[in-house]
């Protein structure tokens, strides 16, 4: 009896996740606003994600694959989520908002400044209604400043927050990274405000504007870049797979012409990783002793490195330097993560029931809670799904009045 206790306890708190008690009204579209809106979901926040009638979200449309026409990407960034149809350009629109906002404690959007405003949602009517509001804000240049105004995607935001001009080969021209990170950086710098916010209303009872742009995510990651340059006069470039001045940390040649990435700058790894190499001698020559000379010898160090691994196959090679304590690993594609035996063992990619596509995999939740974990309850709605639901059963429309909204494209 105590065994099924504890086991019904665990698929409690697996499904209602940390966030239960918290509501949040998605407003925007693609992804800056939506991926917020996914971190908050996956850890049982019930999210409200407001689509056009009859149009919805563009990333229902998006994604490289598209089986049967429908995307492979909504499923993942809309996993979680509620939807519900309303038209915000309306009076009517508008004011379901308002009633929505009343048992609402966050509000997502990723409109341009001054959209929410126009739509009579702006933050100092919302505000009124719900003190306790907070309204997290997603755009490419901010709230304020003389950029503020200007359409922002995330690949504009790459750009001026300093990530595409040191991502790829010095030989070609700044490359991007195979993924919308910028945007994905802003929403989870948005999602990370929101959970400040709601710490600091918990001391003063009232909520705030996070005002999240996509370029000072990006900035926020750009590790020492602007005071190299304030101080030493230093600019970054395109170095392709290595840092300047820190090795060895590159990818290297097999025996059997694959890949692997050996990670040992640190003084006390190098070391093992000389030992590894039978050439203990290498960590007190003068060239590779320190931090500092292994940087200014890369090219040389790296070469004799790479020598020595292309004498030994990979899976031998791999062994051996786990054996002796330095980071390594391959470069996974996807095939190579399902059948990774850790990500199986960690439930690192889970399988979500799809009305369309059967059974299909996605990342799991990160990070993980050890009591209150998140979890993938379901894909990315139906458009409008949970239209009745939430203006039946939240706010107590008659279906009389949601079935004359309908009629009108208001819901």
């Amino acid at each position: 009896m105590k065994q099924n206790t504890k086991k019904q306890d665990t698929e409690d708190k697996l499904r209602q996740g940390p966030l239960s008690d918290i509501r949040v009204v998605e407003m925007g579209q693609l992804l800056a606003g939506p991926f917020c809106g996914q971190l908050l979901a996956d850890f049982g926040a019930e999210v409200i994600k407001c689509e056009q009638p009859g149009i919805g979200d563009p990333m229902r449309q998006w994604g490289r694959e598209k089986p049967y026409g429908k995307s492979l990407w909504w499923p993942v960034v809309a996993r979680n989520k509620k939807s519900l149809t309303i038209n915000l350009r309306t009076p009517e629109g508008q004011a379901i908002i308002h009633d929505l906002v009343k048992s609402c404690d966050i509000l997502i959007e990723n409109f341009r400044p001054g959209t929410m405003e126009r739509w009579n949602l702006g933050y100092d009517k919302l505000k009124e209604i719900n003190p306790k509001l907070i309204m997290v804000r997603v755009t490419g240049f901010g709230q304020t400043g003389p950029y503020a105004s200007r359409a922002g995607y995330g690949s504009i935001g790459e750009g001026m927050g300093g990530l595409r001009y040191v991502v790829g080969d010095p030989s070609t021209q700044p490359s991007r990274m195979g993924i919308s990170i910028g945007d994905e950086l802003a929403a989870t710098y948005a999602c990370l405000g929101a959970m400040m916010a709601l710490h600091a209303r918990e001391r003063s009872g009232v909520g705030q504007i996070v005002d999240s742009a996509i370029y000072e995510a990006v900035l926020a990651m750009m590790e020492s870049m602007v005071t190299e340059y304030s101080v030493a006069g230093y600019i970054r470039e395109r170095t392709g797979p290595i840092l300047p001045n820190v090795s060895p940390s590159n990818i290297f040649n097999t025996k059997d012409g694959k890949l692997l990435l050996i990670g040992a700058n640190q003084d006390t790894v190098f070391a093992r990783l000389a030992e590894a190499m039978n050439r203990p001698d290498l960590a007190t020559d003068p060239r590779y002793a320190t931090h500092a000379a292994r940087g200014e010898h890369q090219a040389e160090l790296d070469g004799l490195i790479d020598e020595w691994t292309k004498t030994i196959d990979l899976a031998p090679l791999q062994e051996k330097l786990n054996e002796a304590g330095v980071p390594c690993g391959l470069i996974y594609t996807a095939p190579d993560m399902l059948e990774d035996p850790h990500f199986k063992a960690r439930n690192a990619i889970v399988d979500v029931e799809h009305p369309d596509f059967g059974t299909i995999k996605m990342q799991n939740v990160a990070p993980r809670l050890s009591d209150t974990p998140g979890a993938v309850r379901h894909v990315g709605p139906e458009l409008g799904q949970h239209t009745d639901e939430v203006l039946d059963d939240i706010l107590g429309y008659s279906k009389n009045q949601i079935a004359t909204w309908r009629e009108a494209g208001i819901v």
